[in-house]
């Protein structure tokens, strides 16, 4: 973006030249602090090539590029600036690094910087913006695809910007045909002043008749952004700080901006007066109507502003005096550049900015001025792109617009561009609600957990289920307050968690942890028959174990690590068949056995007592002296497993 209307965002102009013929350093310095960055990048550019590698030499470089928006120069020398390794580095030069790096499309590269810059100055409106928005790239591309765009015929080999409605007609500014004579060239970027220019259109988009508009609105002077009121019979536009035509300075030479109002009479433009909260010391530009032309939004740096410049509004009475102005809030104006407002009948509200996340120098942003949230909304590619895209209008009636922009493949420096919107931005505000739900013990992946997001009210907002990685997304709404998700999933305890919502930001990272549910049997109960298992037998006057026992005894043994609180007691027994002691001594091996087989396997011995019953628990009618099969005595020779814990 060239400085013909850079100066436009509400900073200064300056045509001071500096006379002092001194030694090339200390001629370049003079240049860049009297504004002539142009003719400066030349002179700083010969320090270089004469082997000057100094860090204010690197800075004023970048600086100046940036400032006349060569991003890609800018990107150069601010890498050069870092490569010194100069500790001390004012962190504007991070982020300005970071933005120049968007214009050579390296992404990643840039928001390295930009968390650099958000460690150096965290409390930056830019730096939580960046934080609150790490996905902008995704987020952007899901906005993208909206616009047919063209470019006009009526672009100029120059500047040629700030597009407004006059009824079918497009008023805009430009830098042609203002003569090259010295004193009508910007020592900024050496670039013509600006006029205001008018093309006749046929309603269908199409523009013929161009004609510059009346010698009393174009001055010596620049002359940008206007406004109409929809009778056609009031503008406002901008101008440069001007006694009888010509540049006014204050003590510091700088022309500052300011917006002045003129009315049509007898088909000519007069009455033009500058609106009553201008100012010597700061400049107010970009003007723009609401609807129903009781507000007037500006672009501005006077008392107040967050960064280089702000949006503002101000308060048009019925008898035509105005408020005091209103800054429009840190949800909308960063430390950056925040500028050329337009308000479409809905109170939409679009403007440009480098301060928001975006893809590169500034980009087209818009908000619903109707919702508190005040969500802040990058109208995506390819209306916006790597270098400077501003100065946005709309019908919303017709989906039909206009913008400018320095962007490749253009007849000029800025071009102004056609637009038809295909599709509407989705302006209903929501939040972005991500996280993930884990397994307590283990920490794994939770997968098709159902999730719900509730309010303080305990009213569902909204719900989902997570994916194969046990990840979870949904939409909430922008109501500050608390909320609490819950997750749920079949053999798990309901598991939640409380998270805040405060200025409609998203709630991400946020992890739900669920417990197994304890199914453990309860106290008194027989492990052989709770998990359905096979007995465990024993031969016949024997107390090893059996390899069919083993399948069964496993089956405890992962019970007993699946449920690491639960203890037992062994209980084995004998048939009738031999004495009493005999089979009390013949038992308690058989519960021993049983107990250290299931230690040998990593149960904590703790957990496992044993006693042999002897044939004091027969399970049949096979008791000393009554006649029974084999089979029938087997089915007494057994061990048992008792939850006792």
């Amino acid at each position: 973006m060239t400085k013909a209307k850079y100066i436009f965002y509400g900073l200064a102009v300056m045509t001071m030249v500096s006379q002092a013929q001194e030694k090339k350093i200390k001629k370049a310095e003079t240049k860049f602090t009297n504004y002539s960055y142009a003719s400066a990048i030349s002179s700083y550019e010969d320090l270089v090539k004469d082997g000057y590698t100094e860090e204010e030499i690197f800075k004023n470089l970048g600086n100046a590029n940036y400032l006349n928006a060569n991003y890609k120069e800018a990107a150069n020398w601010y890498g050069q600036l870092f490569q010194l390794g100069v500790t001390d580095v004012d962190p504007e030069y991070m982020y300005r690094y970071a933005q120049t790096l968007k214009s050579l499309e390296k992404y990643e590269a840039s928001d390295s910087w930009m968390n650099k810059f958000r460690k150096a100055q965290s409390n930056d409106q830019r730096a939580l913006a960046f934080s609150d928005n790490q996905d902008y790239l995704e987020q952007i591309e899901e906005r993208s695809g909206r616009y047919k765009l063209k470019n006009l015929g009526l672009n100029s080999k120059v500047s040629d910007f700030a597009p407004s409605f006059y009824g079918k007609d497009l008023v805009f500014s430009t830098a042609r045909d203002s003569g090259l004579i010295s004193k009508n060239i910007h020592r900024w970027n050496n670039g013509a002043f600006l006029n205001l220019y008018k093309a006749t259109g046929d309603g269908e988009g199409n523009f013929t008749e161009l004609d510059k508009l009346d010698r009393k609105l174009n001055r010596k002077t620049h002359e940008s952004s206007t406004a109409f009121t929809k009778d056609g019979q009031t503008m406002y536009f901008t101008r440069n700080n001007s006694v009888n035509g010509k540049f006014s300075r204050d003590e510091e030479g700088i022309s500052r901006l300011k917006i002045f109002s003129a009315n049509l009479v007898d088909n000519e433009w007069k009455n033009i007066i500058e609106l009553p909260f201008n100012g010597d010391n700061y400049s107010v530009a970009h003007p723009t109507l609401n609807k129903d032309e009781t507000k007037l939004y500006f672009a501005s740096d006077m008392l107040g502003t967050a960064g280089e410049s702000d949006i503002f509004s101000v308060e048009i009475n019925k008898d035509g005096t105005f408020g005091a102005p209103q800054n429009l809030g840190p949800q909308i104006n960063t430390e950056a550049r925040e500028t050329f407002p337009f308000v479409t009948d809905s109170d939409i509200l679009y403007f440009s900015s480098d301060g928001h996340p975006g893809l590169g120098g500034l980009d087209v942003f818009a908000t619903d001025l109707k919702n508190d949230s005040g969500k802040v909304i990058n109208v995506g590619r390819p209306l916006n792109g790597e270098e400077d895209d501003f100065s946005y209008i709309i019908n919303e009636e017709t989906k039909k617009g206009f913008f400018a922009s320095n962007r490749k493949g253009g007849q000029g420096n800025d071009d102004i561009y056609s637009l038809i919107e295909t599709e509407p931005l989705d302006f209903s505000c929501h939040t972005n609600i991500a996280g993930v739900v884990k397994d307590e013990k283990t920490g794994a992946f939770l997968v098709d957990a159902a999730v719900k997001v509730y309010d303080s009210k305990d009213n569902l907002i909204s719900e989902s289920r997570t994916d194969a990685n046990g990840a979870f997304a949904m939409e909430g709404d922008c109501t500050d307050g608390n909320y609490k998700v819950v997750a749920t999933k079949t053999d798990y305890d309901e598991g939640d968690k409380i998270f805040a919502t405060v200025n409609a930001k998203d709630a991400t990272g946020i992890e739900v942890v669920l417990a197994q549910t304890d199914k453990s049997a309860p106290i008194g109960t027989d492990l052989a028959k709770y998990l359905n298992i096979e007995p465990i037998y024993f031969d016949f006057d024997k107390y090893f174990i059996r390899e069919d026992a083993r399948i069964s005894l496993n089956k405890v043994l992962a019970y007993l690590k699946e449920y690491p609180n639960v203890k037992i007691e062994v209980g084995s027994h004998t048939d009738s068949r031999a004495n009493d002691n005999y089979n009390l001594r013949l038992s308690a091996n058989r519960a021993k056995s049983t107990a250290a087989y299931l230690v040998e396997q990593g149960i904590d011995e703790g957990r496992i007592s044993y006693e042999g019953f002897g044939e004091t628990q027969l399970t049949n009618d096979c008791s000393n002296g009554v006649p029974c099969t084999k089979e029938q005595h087997q089915m007494n020779r057994r061990s048992e497993f008792i939850v006792v814990k």
